[in-house]
Order: structure tokens, then C-alpha cells, then sequence
């Protein structure tokens, strides 16, 4: 009988330098870092080539280059990496509307039922990643299991460029032997306490007594579940979410307000995309912004009435711009829709004519499902997303190993 549930985690591998390797073929097996300034930027994305020389992402770009003095480094391209993007999650929306974005390469997919038209989760798994490799030219892995983190366990494990499946009668045995920091919510210091306390691997802690941990560490109830591949989380697609948002963080700090403009505008478009794609309207705009010092500062507006419109939440999240007073560098700016509502599920009899917003979007989006999300830009924000050294690097939710 086969698992109630059926999760697919799919990761792109190497995403950035993957994308910059296919798009330069002088990159090919090469030592590539995608990364910022070299005194004092990042490692964005390090090609596996320059791994075992000890780079990884989130590494400054000082130690990267200690480690590989002659890896080849390239400055990130933004507007190319939300095109693949969009690409890539058109291929996985194609097999189930469950698809839940994690970041710009890397999703949950539940295919529960989509077995029935594609066959097996592994060979559904396959499929997209052939897909993937034949037409966009770029690595995919993939984990599957009956629940979302073994799933991730298992992609992880199966990287580069392959998959691995974990039946639920096999959970436990899988999980076992693996270090216990790969439970999510085991961080430096509970993973510290963990080995105080003798646990090492992820079946140490599961074979002690729920009570014992949970006496011992706050959450250790929950780590315990994971342990036994216990993981009730739903996938939550853009449509079943309470918000949708993109946020860039940049490659160097800027000043002043009219560089965030055009950034923040690209933002709005790809929310408002996002929120039709999605089938809903937003009520709110929430304008993010992180200062040089890492203070977060969060703006809200009401819109008078829910909208799916970029321009239309671009307008609100300048005017939020407007109101404050910025005195500090920018590190990050993100836009949010908040307040989500969707349609009603049965269309009037006498619907009103679309209007000619909406006409526009309708043609913006058939044109961007077409030929990539980059095929049609505004001209401030083709103007920062060029090809010269952008000032951001697109990151929806984080930088990826």
C-alpha cells in the first residue's frame, strides 16, 4: 500500500553558479564563486568544483579566495536567476498546483495526487528533473518521502544532480545514523546540549524517552517526532498562504532612497505576478527594510480596495518609502502582500469587463509564461537589473548552500 502522503523536495544545485556555468560555457569545470566585493562581500553560490577547496556560501569573500586563490569570480546576475526561476517553477507547477517556494531554487511539491496521472512520486521526481536538466540546461536534486523533512534530508543527501527516496517503513532506519544538528530547530548551542547530555546522532535522541528530553530542553517533544519522521506540515502553496513577498538583499549597502526605488519596484511586479498566478488579492502592503546596523523596520498600508496589480503595490509601498526618514545605508528591502483574499469560486452571471489594468496584466503574464520572466522589464528596473555588476543579489527567502 503506498504512503498516504507523497512529498517531493526539489533543490536546484548550485543554483547561481549553475546558472552563470550554463550561461557562460568558459565557466564549465571551472572553480566558479559567485560572491560580492572581495574585502568585504559574501560567497552568494560556489560551484562544486570550488568546493573541496572548503567554499561554501555565506563564507566572506576574504576566506574564499585565501581557501582558492584562483577560483574564478563572477558578480551576481539577479534578473537571470529569477528568470530561470521562473522557468523551473513552471515545470514543477505543471505536475501539482501543491507547490510551496522555499527560495528562488528550491521547493515542497505534494504529488499525493498526482500519482494517478504521473505514476510513482520517484518517477514524478525524475520526470521534473529531467525535464529541468533537457530544457533549461540546469542540475536538479531530489528527496521524497511521506513527510517535508525527510524529504529535505533525503535531498540533501542525494546531491549533486540525483534523488533519493525514503519509504516510511525505512524512516526511522534512515534517520538514525545521521548527525543530530540535521533536525530542523538544532542549532550551535541545543546541538551542544544535546552532546552534553550523550546524544550525538538523530537515533540517540530517538531512542530516550520523550518526557527525558522534553524535562531536559524546551522543544525536545518536538525534536523527538522528528526523530521518529513525525512531520504533520502541510504543503502551503502561494495560494494557501497568508502572505506573499520578495525581498533582495544587496551585494553592497546603499544609500539614500533612489536606488531603493526601482528595487522595490521589481519587487511589487514579481508580488503582483505572484498573487495572480495564485488566484488572490492582497488588502495590505507591507514595505521591509534592513538598515547597515541589521535593524529590521516594517511599514503597513491598507489598500481601499484588495488589488493583484504590481503597479498598484508599488504605489503604496513608495508612499510607505516616502514617510521615512532614512538615515542609515539599506541592506535589504522586501515587499509584501498581506490580507489575502480569494475570489468567490463562482463567477457572476453578468461579470463586469476586465479592466484595462487587468487586460495589461493578463498580457503581461501570457507573455512572461511564455518566453521567462524577464522578457519584459520597466525601465528602471531593466536599468538595475543590467548586465554590468547589479547592485542586489534576488534572495526570496535565503542565500543557498
Amino acid at each position: 500500500m503506498p504512503d498516504l502522503r507523497a512529498i517531493v523536495h526539489l533543490d536546484m544545485d548550485a543554483f547561481y553558479a549553475s546558472v552563470e556555468q550554463r550561461d557562460n560555457p568558459q565557466l564549465r569545470g571551472k572553480p566558479l564563486i559567485v560572491g560580492g566585493h572581495p574585502t568585504r562581500g559574501v560567497v552568494l553560490a560556489a560551484s562544486y568544483e570550488v568546493r573541496p577547496f572548503g567554499v561554501r556560501s555565506a563564507m566572506s569573500m576574504v576566506e574564499a579566495l585565501r581557501r582558492a586563490p584562483d577560483a574564478l569570480v563572477v558578480p551576481p546576475r539577479p534578473e537571470a536567476y529569477a528568470a530561470a526561476s521562473e522557468e523551473v517553477f513552471a515545470i514543477l507547477e505543471s505536475v501539482t498546483p501543491l507547490v510551496e517556494p522555499l527560495s528562488l531554487d528550491e521547493a515542497f511539491l505534494d504529488v499525493t495526487e498526482s500519482r494517478s496521472l504521473f505514476g510513482p512520486p520517484a518517477r514524478i521526481a525524475t520526470h521534473l528533473r529531467a525535464r529541468i536538466a533537457t530544457e533549461l540546461h540546469l542540475p536538479a536534486s531530489a528527496g521524497i518521502a511521506a513527510v517535508k523533512f525527510v524529504a529535505k534530508v533525503a535531498s540533501d543527501l542525494a546531491k549533486p544532480n540525483g534523488q533519493r527516496e525514503v519509504p516510511t517503513s525505512e524512516t526511522e532506519r534512515f534517520l538514525a545514523p545521521l548527525p543530530v544538528g540535521r533536525l530542523w530547530g538544532v542549532g550551535a548551542k541545543t546541538e551542544a546540549a544535546l552532546h552534553a547530555l550523550g546524544i550525538r546522532t538523530i537515533g540517540d535522541l530517538g531512542a530516550r524517552d520523550p518526557g527525558w528530553l522534553e524535562d531536559r530542553l524546551g522543544g525536545g517533544r518536538g525534536l523527538w517526532e522528528l526523530s521518529q519522521g513525525i512531520d504533520p506540515r502541510p504543503v502551503v502553496p502561494d495560494r494557501g498562504a497568508k502572505s506573499i513577498g520578495s525581498e533582495d538583499t544587496f551585494e553592497e549597502d546603499l544609500a539614500g532612497k533612489e536606488p531603493l526605488r526601482p528595487l522595490i519596484h521589481a519587487q511589487a511586479l514579481r508580488v503582483g505576478r505572484r498573487l495572480r498566478r495564485a488566484g488572490t488579492r492582497a488588502r495590505v502592503v507591507q514595505l521591509k527594510i534592513k538598515l547597515a546596523d541589521f535593524t529590521l523596520v516594517t511599514r503597513r498600508t491598507t489598500l481601499p480596495e484588495a488589488s493583484d496589480d504590481g503597479q498598484t503595490l508599488y504605489r503604496a509601498a513608495l508612499e510607505l518609502l516616502g514617510r521615512y526618514e532614512l538615515r542609515q545605508r539599506v541592506r535589504l528591502t522586501g515587499v509584501a502582500a498581506q490580507e489575502l483574499s480569494e475570489p468567490a469560486a463562482q463567477l457572476p452571471l453578468l461579470a463586469e469587463a476586465p479592466t484595462r489594468t487587468q487586460r495589461l496584466n493578463a498580457a503581461l503574464d501570457r507573455i512572461a509564461d511564455k518566453f521567462g520572466g524577464s522578457a519584459i522589464r520597466t525601465a528602471d528596473v531593466a536599468a538595475v537589473e543590467g548586465d554590468d555588476e547589479p547592485p542586489s543579489l534576488r534572495g526570496d527567502l535565503k542565500p543557498k548552500k
